[in-house]
Order: structure tokens, then sequence, then C-alpha cells
């Protein structure tokens, strides 16, 4: 697969009507922001009056686009962020999944690192919990996603409040991180959460791991961390990728998070590249695009390769 050379432990994930190969293409992840305050500008509850519908007909506009998953969030986890009571989250998501689940059968993943909202999510019919925190956050969302037989994305973070820094213009990012070695850290710290699954009953079938793109990293580690990513790939476990308008991309390109487009297709590029399975996007028209142009150029198989 393009330069990557990869062993994956698991060929396929079913997930309702959906069987995401992994290696074959790059799928898409659409961001469905249920907050007031999105580093991204496109939280839903600061915009609309009626946020519900705001937030399906974003949802089926990306599902149109090409989504193969919609991730649905209602804290944010921007630099800075403030966290918000479980009620709150809950009363965010919930009408917002409920609603979704009875307009498309595309997988639904809820962003919480809490297992009462994922338990809710799920009740509500989300498929996926997407743990920024992976496992680490709450002592019980191991056995609660073991219990229900759901996949789990398990994200490195080392976010701290003490290391944000945030700019009117150009949003919030983190300084004064430091690793020993950042990809071999975030490894060691990925495989760590790995192992806290097994012990609940998680199946390798049932994890992807997310980097952590902008979470507790500087501008340059981020950029190391995409250059890199065929090393968290070799790991063995799908791995999802979520650079989209993310502050690295801004503090590089000087631009505000409305202008990010093409920092976030390059990025992804780059990702899928280096062996990324899942990208998770704001602007999923756009995104579709790149990952099925990227796609074009490093999965054409060995044969093709060779005769070019």
């Amino acid at each position: 697969m393009g330069t990557v050379q990869r062993h994956i432990r698991v060929k396929a994930l079913r997930v309702r009507d959906t069987t995401f190969v992994w290696g074959e293409r790059t799928y898409v992840m659409g961001i469905i922001n249920v907050t007031p305050d999105s580093f991204s500008g496109d939280g839903l509850i600061r915009g609309h009056t009626d946020w519900v519908d705001a937030a399906v007909a974003q949802g089926l506009r990306f599902v149109q686009e090409g989504a193969d998953i919609l991730d649905v969030g209602g804290e944010s986890t921007r630099p800075g962020a403030t966290p918000i009571p479980v009620e709150e989250e809950i009363r965010r998501v919930i009408p917002v999944i409920r609603r979704l689940r009875e307009v498309t059968e595309v997988p639904i993943s809820i962003d919480t690192y809490k297992a009462d909202v994922a338990a809710a999510a799920l009740d509500a019919g989300a498929d996926i919990i997407n743990d920024v925190w992976a496992l680490r956050a709450d002592p019980e969302m191991a056995s609660l996603a073991a219990r229900r037989g759901v996949p789990v994305i398990l994200m490195h973070n080392r976010s701290r409040p003490q290391n944000a820094l945030v700019e009117q213009r150009l949003g919030g990012r983190y300084v004064g991180i430091t690793y020993e070695e950042l990809v071999t850290d975030i490894k060691r710290e990925l495989l760590e959460s790995v192992a806290l699954a097994h012990r609940a009953g998680i199946p390798d079938e049932h994890i992807i791991l997310d980097p952590g793109i902008g979470f507790g990293k500087t501008v340059e580690q981020n950029l190391e961390l995409i250059a890199r990513l065929d090393e968290i790939v070799a790991l063995g476990y799908p791995v999802l990728v979520g650079p989209s308008r993310k502050s690295f991309i801004g503090y590089t390109l000087n631009v505000p998070p409305d202008q990010r487009v093409e920092g976030t297709a390059a990025a992804v590029a780059i990702c899928i590249d280096r062996g990324a399975d899942i990208i998770r996007v704001h602007d999923v028209g756009y995104m579709v695009r790149v990952a099925r142009m990227t796609d074009a150029i490093v999965r054409r198989p060995a044969d093709a390769r060779r005769s070019a």
C-alpha cells in the first residue's frame, strides 16, 4: 500500500451496513460539533436556535458528500476549553443522535470520554465510542465498550490546561510539551490504552488508534507526528487521524480556522500516504475528493505500480 509496509491485525470491521476493509481505501468521518464554542467555528448551538435540526441537516449533507461515519460531540476539546457536566453533554448530543439514527444507517460515533454519556449515546443509536482520553479518564469506559460490544477509538492525549496558549486570531495551541522521544512515547502510551482495552475484554477487531494530532503537542510536534505517522500504523491497528482545521495548520500558514482547507488537504494527503485508514474532518466534500485522489495514487495495486 503506497510507501507504507504494514501488518494489519484485523482485516475488516462490520458496523451496521458498513464493512470497513482496512487498507482498501480511506474512510471519512464527518465532525458534528453540538457545542457553542468549537475551535473551528462550526459549533452548532451558537449559530442556530434549532440546533438539533441544524445538526441533522449537516449530518445528512455529510452522508451525501461521502462520509462513512458521523462523529457527534457535545463538549469542546479545544485548548483552554472548560469541561461541562455530564447532564449538559447528554442534553446536547442525545437528541441529535436519536434523530440521525432515524434517517440514516451510516455508523455514528459518540465523541466523549465519559462513560455515562457514551452509554446514553449507544442507547440512542450510536455505534462507536470515540474517546479522546483512550479509556484513561473514566474507569467505567472500557467495561462499557466491552459489554456493549462496540468499537472504540483510542486517542493519545497529553493536553494540560497550563500548557494551552490562546490567541484571538489563530486560536489555541499547546506550548512547552516535552517528550523523551515523540513517536516512541506516543506508541507506548497508546499500547498502554490497548492493554486497558484487552483487560476489559475488548477484542483487537474493536480497537482503532488515533495519535492525537493537536492534543498536548506543539506545532512542530504535530508536523513531525504526521511525517512519521507510518510508525503508528506499524503497530498493526487501524489508524484514525484528525488534522482538520487544527491550530498547527493555522500557525504554520498564519490563517484563522475558516481559511485552513488547503492546509487540511495537505495534511490529509500526507496522512493517507503514511497509512491512515480514517480521516476525521469538518469539510467533508472537499476531503472526500482529497482522499479519493490520494488513494488513487498511493493505494494502486503492486502490479499497476510496477507497470507504470
